[in-house]
């Protein structure tokens, strides 16, 4: 059975995004960053399992024991990127910037007519790309996990309803109905491949250290109904809440009709590594970016 969206919650309180989208309002700035600090620190404090998570990964990501500040740096890095994807639900524009490796190919698709797979993860500020390749004149279907206090998501789905859509894996009997119905419509789907929770193929692949589990769904869509993917990352600047976001791409993979099944997952697997790679080297440079808060994934038997 599937969870109900109010089983499945965020952590904190019922009131927390309200109360901190009432305070960014009214409150001086200076008096609000302050509170937010303060928010986080007693949040590792009541939050147990996330902090025990976040200190794991941390200490796999700087290749050293995890401090105390840096958990509590991790912490804040994930308010500012809550706050600003707030701030885009209520009406605010963000500026991106596409980092030059990979953007000509990258964009190419994005302008292009073609349906496509876009892959994500839990890193910064990804979560605003789907709503992104709206401004691109895209019709997307975000997958997402419904969850009972997730205002953000609210939000930005009530602002960008005309391009934007839902497909919730909370069901996966009725998802696949779904992805096969948006998929066969023309929309391109949006998603992450970093939890493995709902993943129906997983695959290991060298990251962080290890060989990892992964789920590996995109490519199997991709493969199925001839769909180009690429990957895509939204790096905050170093004010997560006022600078503008770098957009960290991948180079497309495109199926060859021509080419078998196995022919194309091999290089859909040689594709997907080097994604992961690229994206080892952001998080080597800033661990705090991934946001998680979860058991890392698990090394391949």
């Amino acid at each position: 059975m599937s969870e109900r969206p109010d089983q499945t919650r965020n952590p904190g309180p019922r009131w927390g995004f309200a109360f901190l989208r009432w305070a960014d309002r009214n409150w001086p700035r200076w008096f609000f960053r302050l509170a937010l600090r303060v928010g986080n620190a007693v949040a590792v404090v009541l939050l147990p399992e996330q902090r025990r998570q976040s200190r794991a990964y941390l200490t796999v990501a700087l290749g050293r024991p995890a401090r105390w500040m840096d958990v509590v740096r991790h912490f804040e890095l994930f308010s500012e990127v809550l706050l600003l994807k707030m701030h885009v639900g209520h009406g605010r524009d963000v500026a991106c910037t596409l980092a030059p490796e990979h953007a000509e190919a990258f964009e190419a698709l994005v302008r292009s007519a073609q349906p496509a797979l876009f892959g994500t993860f839990h890193v910064g500020a990804s979560d605003l790309l789907g709503y992104r390749l709206a401004d691109w004149g895209r019709q997307v279907s975000i997958l997402r996990l419904r969850v009972g206090n997730s205002d953000d998501t609210r939000l930005l789905g009530e602002r960008f309803v005309r391009h934007v859509s839902f497909l919730w894996i909370n069901d996966p009997t009725k998802l696949l109905f779904d992805l096969k119905d948006a998929i066969e419509r023309g929309a391109s789907l949006a998603l992450k491949c970093d939890r493995l929770e709902y993943a129906a193929r997983t695959e290991a692949f060298q990251f962080l250290g290890a060989r990892r589990l992964f789920p590996f769904t995109i490519y199997y869509l991709a493969v199925l109904f001839d769909r180009p993917v690429a990957f895509c990352v939204a790096v905050p600047g170093r004010d997560a809440t006022r600078d503008p976001l770098c957009l960290h791409a991948s180079l497309p993979f495109h199926p060859d009709p021509a080419a078998g099944r196995a022919a194309n997952l091999a290089a859909a697997r040689l594709h997907f590594q080097t994604v992961l790679t690229e994206l080892e080297v952001l998080l080597r440079a800033e661990p705090r970016l991934w946001f998680n808060f979860l058991p890392l994934n698990p090394v391949a038997a």
